[in-house]
């Protein structure tokens, strides 16, 4: 028997996408099409944030967790988890107003929200996914979540501060928790690009 074939909506949806309990807040807003699945949505998310994929991630929306399904978790008596690969922006988040919640990396748990506040129809010739907006740098990987992000920012700024010269180091020298370029973020996001067909 055949199957059905979905007819994938073309429009774009203009999401914001703040990192939960940052003060001042880490955020982005992003032009993402319709038909992107959710793990496609985690990539651009990753290149967005300045995160590298290197911890494991989900979505929850509404009372659903989707990611990448565990055959353990059933073994665990775990509730299943949505695959992220078949499932697509405009079938869970369709609509202005929709919210989720990505969590990546399940020990530091940076958790993020994400709400589609437009829907727009696609520019003529514009690729997308693109970034149109956001204020200052993701922190970096491992540093412990948001106490030890902030931890980490408060020995850099201060030669006094007992961790000062390790977390330096840690870092590689230098982080400017200010550094934000939309330029920089749709460079990175040159490779996660389509242009919308004609029409």
């Amino acid at each position: 028997m055949p199957t059905k074939k979905i007819a994938i909506p073309q429009e774009i949806y203009q999401l914001k996408v703040p990192l939960l309990d940052t003060r001042p807040p880490i955020w982005r807003r992003l032009l993402v099409p319709a038909g992107l699945t959710l793990e496609q949505l985690h990539d651009v998310l990753q290149v967005a944030m300045g995160w590298d994929d290197s911890h494991l991630h989900h979505f929850r929306i509404g009372q659903k967790r989707f990611g990448k399904p565990d055959p353990n978790d059933r073994l665990m008596d775990l509730p299943a988890v949505g695959n992220e690969r078949t499932m697509h922006l405009f079938t869970v988040l369709g609509k202005v107003g929709a919210k989720a919640v990505y969590t990546y990396d399940f020990g530091d748990s940076w958790e993020h929200a994400i709400a589609v506040e437009k829907v727009l129809p696609p520019g003529p010739g514009v690729p997308y996914p693109i970034c149109v907006g956001g204020k200052l740098q993701g922190p970096p990987e491992d540093c412990g979540g948001i106490p030890g992000y902030y931890n980490l920012l408060e020995a850099i700024r201060d030669p006094a501060h007992d961790e000062h010269e390790e977390m330096l180091d840690w870092i590689g020298g230098d982080f400017d928790p200010e550094a934000f370029s939309v330029d920089d973020v749709n460079q990175r996001l040159t490779l996660l690009q389509r242009r919308p067909p004609k029409g």
